[in-house]
């Protein structure tokens, strides 16, 4: 039995649904690096961690679907923000957990994601997100799916900051160091160009 094996099911959320500014409006999930997208890298991290992959994206879906068991798409056609890409994935997710990943960290290795799942596991019902030295990385966290009403709730009440929200839930921190390699976010065209290796 693998660690991952022993962890209960999760379903994978990978945020795709972005804007792109920084990258001049590009869909940052099919940005290509190392000879494939984003998306890709992603993709092929977390295939062997679940039945359930659930991609957020608002626009080239049929690219997209070749990545994921399910897409969910903004009501809202003006990029709402990844607040609204984590209430899709929560009111689709087909297991009790939903670990949500941005697409713009392809650098990320399978014993980070397993360390959030292990600390979710380990503190039922609280929702867990990386810290990076002293700075709270929201977008990458393992959400419980019994928590979808409290961010439904807050979403009609205007929030859009997923920290916000699960800073009221009590979320625990995956402690990483302040400069972990694996959490570098490749959102803009020099850092692409920079980190190559």
């Amino acid at each position: 039995m693998t660690p991952s094996d022993a962890l209960p099911p999760c379903s994978i959320l990978l945020l795709a649904g972005g804007q792109g500014r920084r990258m001049g409006g590009r869909d940052k999930g099919l940005i290509a690096w190392r000879d494939k997208p984003f998306i890709e890298h992603l993709h092929d991290l977390v295939r062997p961690l679940t039945d359930d992959v659930i991609v957020s994206c608002n626009r080239n879906r049929e690219h997209y679907a070749r990545y994921a068991d399910q897409l969910v798409e903004d009501e809202q056609q003006d990029f709402p923000g990844p607040y609204a890409g984590i209430r899709g994935g929560l009111a689709v997710a087909k297991h009790d957990y939903l670990l949500v990943i941005p697409c713009d960290m392809p650098l990320l290795d399978r014993a980070l994601l397993e360390g959030l799942r292990q600390t979710a596991a380990d503190n039922p019902g609280v929702p867990v997100m990386v810290r990076q030295g002293e700075q709270w990385e929201p977008l990458l966290c393992c959400i419980p799916c019994q928590h979808a009403n409290v961010f439904e709730q807050h979403w009609r009440q205007g929030q859009r900051s997923p920290r916000r929200t699960l800073a009221e839930l009590h979320a625990v921190a995956l402690q990483c160091e302040a400069d972990d390699p694996r959490l570098a976010n490749l959102n803009t065209p020099d850092l692409l160009t920079e980190i190559t290796h």
